[in-house]
């Protein structure tokens, strides 16, 4: 019979196998640590096109995980997709500088400049994809892209020709976007710019068999897209969404301790059960009581945690309390934010409650939270300035508030004259103008925009029509509820 964990090796376990960095992009993925969610199994079908998904639901993760022939096939394998074990993959646009593959993004301001058609540059980039012979001989991408430009007919002979042969063999090309958010500081030109592969993206599904792009973007990204071109509808009806359920939040930590590379992880896997180790010995799976079943999960967890968020259960169960805490108002959480969360609540315990009965005291946990909404308005904060600007005149008071009074504070501290300069405004685009946003879409409207909010998350709505803040913008914010857990001081 396996000995229990102790509180301590409980403790050990968590700091070796919780990650240490919160961010994707210095993470590269691992046969070991690819957990797959059940809810993530349509992102990976070849034919959907669009991935949407937030900050740190697992874009970036996905991104690398297709590029790795290897984790390819533990994802075919595990979520029964035949299809991606016949791909050929390549890389679109990303974070890291390929120059030979595509642009950066010092070149994209120029060539945005320059005046280089979106379409035409994505059309060079799959014609490099394909090894495209006179693309080869041009150094710089302004002149393949006018190339392209000038050559529409040898352009779309050579993907007719990488089509059939593809179809021929059996296989797909599967080209990858990520990171558009890297695209160009100037949101406006982002806009064009992904507008532009999405108007590949579409003309490679209708036109070709064998060709398929997949790209991964933020909603607000998607959402302000320019997708000025026929049939553009049919990539929402196609889209994907990287999604996490509480089940899937659990399971992701439960992988990660048994998946850990020591003698501890080995005795969790043998004290929870069930675990199945591939032939390599790298990865073991967890049973699927411990990656979706949460009344087991609870279980579980309340070895690590303890079963309340105080002395009762009138504090509210660790197992519930530490999701709801972290969900915005879509209910979604992303597993960065749960993550970095139990970290905190780690590195608090260790700190001040050593002498706790659990791994985790749930002041730890509460401190976690407060971390993690702190990081989550940091990010908010760089991907769309003016919700702040939305959020800020909120500070101070209490939430839920009659939507009366946050209209009647932005008012006061007139916010549609900070949003105007934000709003949408009319730019040239050749011979045309077109319409780009910047800012909210309705920044005059005080209802529109309180709608738009709740759209992203930032804000909810209860059934007495009152406005709601989840606490993971709440806090950090300095929005307080009675009862609420407070902002972090000092």
């Amino acid at each position: 019979m396996t000995t229990p964990l102790t509180v301590e090796e409980y403790r050990e376990l968590l700091a070796g196998a919780l990650p240490e960095a919160s961010d994707a992009d210095t993470v590269e993925p691992r046969v070991e640590s690819l957990f797959t969610p059940d809810t993530h199994r349509a992102a990976l079908y070849v034919d959907s096109t669009v991935v949407r998904g937030g900050r740190g639901v697992g874009k970036t993760f996905w991104y690398r995980s297709l590029l790795n022939e290897s984790l390819r096939e533990v994802a075919a394998q595990e979520y029964g997709i035949e299809r991606l074990r016949r791909v050929t993959v390549s890389q679109g646009f990303g974070a890291a500088l390929r120059h030979d593959l595509y642009p950066g993004p010092g070149a994209l301001r120029q060539l945005v400049e320059e005046g280089v058609r979106p379409y035409d540059l994505w059309y060079a980039v799959l014609l490099t994809a394909f090894g495209q012979q006179e693309l080869r001989e041009l150094p710089e991408w302004r002149d393949k892209a006018l190339w392209v430009r000038a050559n529409p007919g040898a352009a779309e002979r050579t993907v007719q020709k990488v089509d059939e042969e593809a179809r021929q063999q059996g296989v797909t090309h599967l080209i990858l976007f990520d990171a558009l958010e890297h695209l160009h500081r100037v949101r406006a030109q982002a806009d064009r710019l992904v507008g532009g592969i999405m108007e590949l993206a579409l003309a490679m599904r209708l036109g070709t068999r064998s060709i398929r792009f997949k790209v991964f973007i933020r909603p607000d990204m998607y959402d302000g897209a320019l997708l000025h071109f026929p049939d553009a509808s049919k990539l929402t009806s196609n889209a994907a969404a990287l999604t996490w359920s509480r089940a899937n939040l659990y399971g992701l930590l439960f992988h990660t301790l048994g998946n850990h590379d020591s003698e501890l992880a080995a005795r969790f896997r043998q004290l929870t059960g069930g675990w199945q180790s591939e032939a390599s010995g790298r990865r073991h799976v967890p049973p699927p009581l411990l990656s979706g079943d949460e009344q087991f999960q609870s279980e579980q967890f309340t070895q690590i945690a303890g079963p309340y968020m105080g002395s009762n259960f009138r504090k509210g169960h660790t197992f519930t309390w530490l999701p709801n805490h972290l969900m915005d108002g879509v209910e979604q959480v992303s597993p960065r934010s749960f993550l970095s969360a139990l970290q905190k609540a780690l590195s608090e315990t260790r700190g001040q409650y050593a002498g706790h009965e659990y791994a985790l005291h749930h002041e730890g946990i509460r401190r976690g939270v407060q971390k993690a909404s702190e990081t989550r308005v940091t990010e908010v904060s760089e991907d769309m300035p003016w919700v702040v600007s939305a959020i800020r005149p909120l500070a101070g008071h209490q939430v839920p508030v009659e939507q009366a009074k946050v209209e009647a504070l932005w008012q006061e501290f007139h916010l549609a004259d900070e949003l105007r300069k934000l709003a949408e405004r009319y730019e040239p685009q050749g011979d045309d103008e077109i319409k780009v946003r910047t800012g909210p879409r309705y920044p005059e409207d005080p209802k529109l925009l309180i709608e738009e909010l709740i759209g992203l998350g930032v804000m909810r709505r209860r059934r007495d029509g009152r406005i709601d803040l989840p606490d993971v913008y709440r806090i950090a914010f300095g929005v307080g509820r009675k009862g609420g857990v407070p902002r972090v001081a000092g």
